[in-house]
């Protein structure tokens, strides 16, 4: 990089400036629109990197969408690592340019992003040598082993860049930068697409194929989002400002811990669910089970990117407002970012339901058992998924003003206190229907956990 090493340019104290004035002083419902509408779009593209991937996959067996949802345990802990130092280190850069103090936000910037680089090293040659075994503890049944390894192949390669790529991007967008860090991950998701459809069908690579598409397309991500820390106004990443000292990882600790938390939780639900969609299915159609709440996953979380989009617009004007001391603006964003994702939550949870199986059908229709399975955990998540707004917008807000111990407690409601004893239980009483209930009853309590936290911010402007 021809800066990388070098000095801050001349223009950047401007181009500062000017975004602080735009941060903390422009009305608050524009403003978290405009810093929401590039996340959305950007959340939406990769979620529909998703879901045509899991059309693509679809299409080669119903094992081979089984392996791929048994791998996503491995792709939800890379999620923890990158989201782990891009939100604490995010957060920090965030709340320290609100207080003008940019030399602190520079050595934040490298001090993430090399960690993450350097234990996506350490995590990807130990899946290399551990790649059969570390399939089956994801849940792969002995049918589904060799699917789940060669789409895992090229996903641990590609994991330095990949769990990099999010500190980047979180890091991009925590500094007030969201068109930027939009553009990188879409160019990377799109790419992702094109590569699919190729390596697949033109190359007769299957499962594999899928995996190198990821493997590329986020390399090229990571480039891109590289590139654009160089431009004016932004935080730029130098080595020399790398600085692994305990107090660097203690603030980081502190932003990124609610993160780590709930992509931890996430990844031991993936491998919990895996396992007990298989036991509690009817003899012979055990991968189908699988397929089935993969494909629920991807679909939910098409929805849940325009949430988490619109969460991620919120953040850096909760951050800058917060380091800045303007407490009421914190407060009106928070409320406007609740009631608008609430409204959308609702509008997509009908529609869902109502179509069901028509929607479940398009990655998988041959599969009787897969199509009545997947109908019925879309419709019971239909059920709560309203409420996962508040929740979300929650945490989010708890997180960014660094409250460290009740945005990490709301991080783990969802995937992890509510989940686990709950797909642990039901299933005993209910069966395979039990499973297919967990997430919506996980949804609902996490809601009752956070609906106090979401009523005194609400009505406390004290943070």
């Amino acid at each position: 990089m021809k800066h990388f090493f070098g000095t801050i340019r001349d223009d950047d104290e401007q181009q500062r400036r000017e975004r602080y004035v735009m941060m903390t002083e422009s009305p608050v419902r524009q403003l978290v629109m405009k810093m929401a509408i590039p996340t959305v779009i950007s959340m939406l593209v990769i979620a529909m990197y998703n879901i045509i991937d899991a059309f693509f996959v679809g299409h080669i067996s119903t094992e081979a969408t089984a392996g791929v949802g048994v791998s996503f345990a491995y792709m939800t802990f890379i999620n923890a690592v990158g989201f782990f130092f891009g939100h604490g280190s995010g957060n920090y850069i965030s709340t320290a340019l609100g207080a003008k103090k940019y030399d602190d936000a520079e050595k934040m910037a490298a001090t993430g992003f090399i960690s993450s680089m350097t234990i996506g090293t350490i995590a990807a040659v130990i899946g290399l040598f551990f790649l059969s075994p570390l399939s089956r503890i994801m849940g792969a049944t002995p049918d589904i082993v060799p699917q789940a390894n060669d789409y895992l192949l090229f996903i641990l390669i590609g994991t330095p860049f990949m769990m990099s790529s999010l500190t980047l991007n979180n890091q991009l967008r925590l500094q007030g930068n969201a068109q930027y860090a939009m553009v990188g991950l879409t160019t990377g998701a799109i790419l992702n697409i094109f590569l699919d459809a190729l390596f697949i069908y033109v190359f007769d690579m299957g499962v594999m194929g899928a995996s190198l598409a990821t493997c590329i397309s986020q390399m090229v991500g990571w480039l891109v989002l590289l590139i654009g820390t160089e431009r004016s106004g932004n935080v730029h990443i130098r080595i020399r400002n790398f600085t692994p000292t305990l107090r660097s990882y203690i603030d980081i600790f502190n932003g990124g811990v609610p993160s780590l938390m709930r992509h931890v939780f996430v990844c031991v639900s993936t491998i919990m669910l895996n396992r007990y969609a298989a036991y509690y299915a009817a003899p012979g159609i055990e991968a189908s089970a699988i397929a089935a709440f993969t494909i629920v996953s991807r679909i939910m979380m098409f929805a849940f990117s325009i949430i988490l989009g619109l969460g991620q617009g919120f953040q850096p004007v909760c951050g800058f407002n917060h380091g800045a001391g303007l407490h009421e603006r914190v407060r009106k964003s928070f409320i406007f970012t609740t009631n608008v994702s609430t409204i959308i939550l609702i509008i997509i949870s009908i529609t869902f339901a109502i179509f069901a199986p028509d929607i479940i059908k398009i990655f998988r229709s041959e599969d009787v058992e897969l199509v009545k399975i997947g109908t019925r955990v879309l419709r019971w998540q239909c059920l709560s998924f309203p409420l996962i707004g508040v929740s979300t917008v929650t945490n989010m807000m708890y997180q960014t003003t660094r409250k460290t111990l009740v945005a990490t407690v709301l991080s783990m409601g969802r995937q992890g206190l509510f989940f686990i004893p709950t797909i642990m239980i039901l299933p005993l009483f209910l069966g395979l229907q039990g499973v297919e209930m967990t997430q919506a009853v996980a949804d609902a309590m996490t809601f009752l956990l956070a609906l106090p936290f979401a009523i005194k911010e609400t009505l406390d402007v004290r943070l």
